[in-house]
């Protein structure tokens, strides 16, 4: 329809304008935020260029809900200022469907979002982290000590004085079996183990089990097999934010077959989907913003986009502190203020001028 290449013609110009601003406003930010500490360990100027450089996509991720909306309602705004919106309804053409070019933006940005988000941004955000503290000094602690680990639902318990994640040697190993009903049935003790790519290798184990009501002990049998991987006792130092999709899934399952805490965990994973959806709820809400302003667009278009963009992140950041906490479900905590933004879109849709 000729309609809707004019109307995208006219948005793309406001959309690619609108996405330079905010990713230059995020990495000024990002450089100020860190600008002392930079000068204190008198980090290289090039060091700094580099960590911004890879901070760009994570900026692209974050600016382009906000300048999609900030574009969207500038469009409308423009079009009815200067009454072309008036000539479209007149000529019988619904709102909805004049707008609907707009819609599918939104749609296309969110479903390549996600996959941008899970292909491009996480592996360059990780780099840019480790590049960041690295130059700051910041050492991270990868290594393990004092774990505690259930897995088999439950039936087996480790307790592990020190996991050593480069060498994959676990030391100071207390391993207690018990059976569906919690009543003891072994307890494995060693000074140490190592992975050998399929299984623990135990050094010097010894074994505890009930022979005739009377606890004994004995070398470790060489058909007991204990196969759980190496990275369940290191989940502690992974940051899921750097993990694609289908890992942040993975690390999600084994904290909870692990017994460690895992809702702040699975939040953030239900999180990065509903993340997703972003683009498709501004442009909802655009779209009923779009008719409202016809003096100063400029200026009321960039005013309702922050304020928009503020209420949905703060709900957002509100309802996944709530998730991590355990007061609401993980899903509910990523999915709600997608679910309550889309009810208010329409909501002002049905409201819009037309």
């Amino acid at each position: 329809m000729i309609l809707d290449r004019y109307l995208v013609r006219q948005f793309l110009p406001i959309f690619f304008i609108a996405i330079s601003m905010f990713v230059f406003l995020l990495l000024l930010i990002d450089l100020f935020s860190n600008l002392v500490r930079y000068l204190n360990n008198e980090v290289p100027f090039a060091m700094i260029m580099r960590i911004s450089l890879y901070f760009i996509p994570k900026s692209l991720s974050y600016a382009l809900p906000i300048s999609l909306l900030f574009a969207a309602a500038y469009t409308l705004g423009d079009l009815y200022a200067r009454n072309e919106l008036t000539t479209v309804f007149s000529s019988g053409i619904p709102f909805w469907r004049f707008s609907v070019s707009l819609v599918l933006i939104g749609l296309l940005a969110s479903v390549l979002s996600f996959f941008l988000d899970d292909i491009f941004v996480i592996p360059t955000l990780k780099i840019k982290n480790d590049l960041s503290r690295r130059a700051l000094r910041q050492h991270v602690v990868e290594n393990n000590s004092d774990i505690v680990i259930k897995t088999r639902n439950g039936n087996l318990i480790y307790s592990i004085d020190y996991f050593d994640h480069v060498k994959l040697v676990l030391n100071g190993i207390n391993i207690i079996e018990m059976d569906d009903k919690g009543n003891f049935v072994s307890n494995l003790r060693a000074p140490s183990a190592v992975w050998d790519d399929t299984q623990w290798v135990f050094n010097n184990a010894v074994i505890y089990k009930y022979e005739d009501d009377i606890l004994r002990v004995k070398p470790l049998p060489q058909d007991v097999v204990y196969d759980e991987p190496p990275d369940m006792f290191r989940r502690s130092a992974v940051n899921i934010e750097e993990l694609p999709a289908r890992e942040a899934g993975l690390l999600v399952d084994d904290l909870r077959s692990a017994g460690l805490p895992y809702t702040q965990a699975q939040a953030n994973f239900y999180h990065r989907y509903s993340f997703a959806v972003t683009p498709l709820i501004v442009m909802i809400l655009s779209i009923s913003m779009g008719g409202r302003f016809k003096k100063n667009i400029l200026l009321m278009s960039l005013f309702a986009s922050l304020s928009v963009a503020v209420v949905y992140y703060i709900t957002e950041m509100l309802s996944m502190t709530m998730a991590g906490l355990n007061y609401i479900p993980p899903v509910v905590g990523a999915w709600f203020p997608v679910i309550l933004f889309i009810v208010i879109g329409i909501v002002l849709l049905r409201n819009a001028k037309t």
